[in-house]
């Protein structure tokens, strides 16, 4: 059987609205995703390490509940779970402050066994930290040899703008590792001045085979070696925009897996397997963007799983 995996880093998100705080909950990009694919009952793990503390043991038990699957999680004891306060704006966008205490060995696990067709999430700052690249770096070579579906999400923040010149060759490494590489229009603005999605196109191109651009309301856009499209977002009026491009990532992953979606059939398909994943994106993306989850919805999970 096919098995999902994310590996990424896990915060405490603690969310602010007009300087009161509005809610608290387990958050990491690619947790994020882990919970939502959890959620509808698909196989899908977490690769990442948080304390032993009274912080850690709450996300614990809630990967745990959501169907998470938690063996391959460093849970250190010296230093403390990490936390991310989120800063709410008039348009519901989110600014950050991180507070974090890591050990000096990081990510002290045994990594799974990547197979042929099994699918992994990665990115954010998490996936070009020097701390844990070696480790990083040898699970995901391993799932490209295997032919893993490796997924890449840059998730690139203007704040690190200024270490962009040291922090280039390893974003450039981890698109050469993908399957598919999944961004939106101010990652590759940010990354590589691009301002368009063939902009992008043309120096992801040089790398990997899928493109996945996403540019809010203005929708979706696909590029592949051998396929061209667009396609449309709802129109909403997000109370959070909060994992919404975690939650497209596993709207993708989801239809990948339930459509069975192969590795070898990922930069040869066409509008029809095409429409299936980025309709699944954009509605996990646009549920959770309804509320302040930073995953969906249990009323949308139980739908999704009764489709």
């Amino acid at each position: 059987m096919r098995k999902i995996y994310g590996i990424g880093e896990t915060v405490f998100d603690i969310i602010f609205k007009n300087e009161q705080p509005q809610a608290a909950k387990a958050g990491g990009a690619m947790l994020n995703s882990t919970v939502s694919l959890g959620r509808i009952g698909l196989p899908v793990s977490f690769i990442s390490e948080y304390a032993g503390d009274n912080v850690g043991t709450i996300i614990d038990s809630f990967l745990t509940e959501n169907g998470v699957g938690t063996d391959y999680v460093d849970h250190y004891k010296e230093g403390k779970t990490k936390l991310a306060l989120a800063f709410l704006d008039e348009k519901n966008d989110a600014s950050y402050t991180f507070y974090q205490d890591y050990p000096e060995k990081r990510l002290n696990i045994k990594f799974p066994e990547l197979r042929k067709d099994d699918i992994i999430l990665c990115g954010s700052i998490y996936a070009i930290t020097t701390e844990i690249r070696k480790k990083f770096l040898e699970l995901i070579r391993k799932a490209k040899a295997n032919d893993a579906i490796v997924i890449y999400d840059p998730n690139f923040r203007p704040t690190h703008s200024s270490d962009l010149e040291k922090l280039m060759p390893m974003i450039i490494e981890n698109m050469q590792t993908a399957k598919l590489i999944r961004g939106s229009n101010e990652d590759f603005k940010n990354i590589f001045g691009a301002n368009t999605p063939d902009e992008a196109w043309n120096v992801v191109k040089k790398y990997c085979n899928c493109l996945v651009y996403t540019a809010n309301s203005e929708g979706v856009y696909v590029r592949t070696i051998s396929y061209k499209g667009k396609f449309g977002v709802k129109a909403i009026k997000p109370l959070s925009t909060i994992g919404a491009g975690d939650n497209f990532n596993a709207g993708m992953m989801a239809s990948i897996y339930l459509n069975k979606i192969t590795s070898d059939q990922l930069d040869g398909m066409g509008e029809e397997n095409w429409a299936k994943v980025i309709s699944m994106g954009v509605d996990f993306a646009t549920n959770v963007c309804l509320s302040y989850e930073n995953y969906i919805s249990l009323e949308f999970a139980d739908e999704v799983k009764t489709k």
